[in-house]
């Protein structure tokens, strides 16, 4: 399996000043987001719908104000919309949100906004989410940065990731990945260069380790991971501390 060391300055495996990766991810959910859950379910076989809910799972304890960080079309949101927290979905792409809006969702609402300049008040946010977007960022660490300034003292972080499979199921998982993904973007979706991406910028993001020592360096505490099917996912939780 390729390993890459950063996304910054990366589309896909090309390098791409900051600028020009924004607009081509912008471009990307643009044009993949009218059939993007179909994808979604086709290529995990269903599975990412488990992992979202092993994720909602884990922060059920946490009440109050909930962002769900490039919540795309709203399903993660849509989860965590339990009647107890105000869920607000913060992500980069109109087209993915409108996508989400006809869905419908009561106790949702939809922002614009990207990870490296969130449109919410310091110390303002209870429990931040994030699934399969924070790899989308231009800059990660600023991300990061970024999620921790508007969480609450105490506030938690989760964020679900594709990650580093196990040694056994790596070569079977790159295979699929590299073979069959874009030719269902081809098929699906009709945007093979979109699902190249994804394939790619997988491997862009950091591993397990790294990415708990990436939070732990941006000023997280009580960081730790859980891998989900093998480690093909990964579900990655710190918590903002009382004392910065």
């Amino acid at each position: 399996m390729q390993e890459k060391n950063s996304l910054d300055g990366s589309f896909g495996n090309q390098s791409v000043t900051a600028a020009e990766r924004r607009q081509r991810i912008s471009l990307v959910f643009s044009a993949v987001a009218p059939r993007y859950d179909l994808m979604n379910d086709l290529m995990s076989f269903g599975i990412h719908r488990l992992w979202k809910r092993t994720l909602a799972a884990r922060v059920k304890d946490v009440s109050g104000i909930t962002v769900d960080l490039a919540g795309g079309t709203g399903d993660v949101a849509r989860l965590l919309a339990d009647g107890r927290r105000r869920v607000v979905i913060c992500d980069p792409s109109l087209p993915m949100m409108e996508a989400g809006r006809v869905r419908g969702g009561t106790g949702v609402t939809w922002l614009a906004g990207e990870a490296e300049k969130l449109p919410f008040a310091d110390a303002s946010v209870d429990l931040l989410a994030v699934a399969f977007g924070l790899r989308n960022a231009t800059h990660l660490e600023t991300a990061l940065a970024e999620i921790r300034r508007v969480l609450k003292p105490g506030g938690r972080f989760v964020c679900l990731e594709f990650s580093r499979p196990a040694a056994w199921l790596a070569p079977f998982y790159d295979l699929y990945s590299f073979l069959v993904i874009p030719r269902l973007g081809a098929l699906i979706a009709r945007e093979p260069q979109a699902y190249q991406y994804l394939v790619e910028s997988i491997r862009r993001f950091p591993n397990q380790l790294d990415f708990a020592a990436l939070m732990q360096k941006t000023g997280f505490g009580g960081v730790h991971w859980e891998n989900v099917s093998f480690g093909i996912a990964c579900l990655h939780l710190g918590t903002r501390s009382h004392e910065t």
